[in-house]
C-alpha cells in the first residue's frame, strides 16, 4: 500500500544496525513496533529517526507505505514520507 497517513503510538525499539544500500551509503536502521487499535505492526527508522523517537511517544506517519519484509508487513516512513512527532 501507498500514500498511508496513520497516527500511531511507539511500543518498541530495536538496536539499531549498519547497513549498505545498493548505491553503496551506509546507513543506520532500527526495526521499531508501533500500535494502534487495528493491532501492531512493524516499522523501520532509519538514520536521524532512530535518535528521535523514543518508546512511548505517539507519532504520524503521512505519506508512508507498507511492504512485505522475511514474510512479514512493515510500514515504512520512505523518501517521500514524513515522520511527525506528536505532541512536541
Amino acid at each position: 500500500m501507498r500514500r498511508i497517513d496513520i497516527e500511531v503510538k511507539v511500543i518498541e525499539i530495536g538496536d539499531p544496525r549498519e547497513v549498505v544500500t545498493r548505491d553503496g551509503t551506509t546507513h543506520r536502521v532500527a526495526t521499531a513496533t508501533v500500535t494502534d487499535d487495528s493491532g501492531d505492526i512493524k516499522m523501520s527508522l532509519w538514520d536521524d529517526h532512530i535518535d528521535q523517537v523514543k518508546v512511548g511517544d505517539p507519532i504520524r506517519i503521512e505519506n508512508g507505505y507498507s511492504t512485505s519484509f522475511r514474510n512479514e508487513t512493515q510500514l515504512n516512513v520512505g523518501r517521500y514520507g514524513k515522520l511527525i512527532i506528536l505532541g512536541q
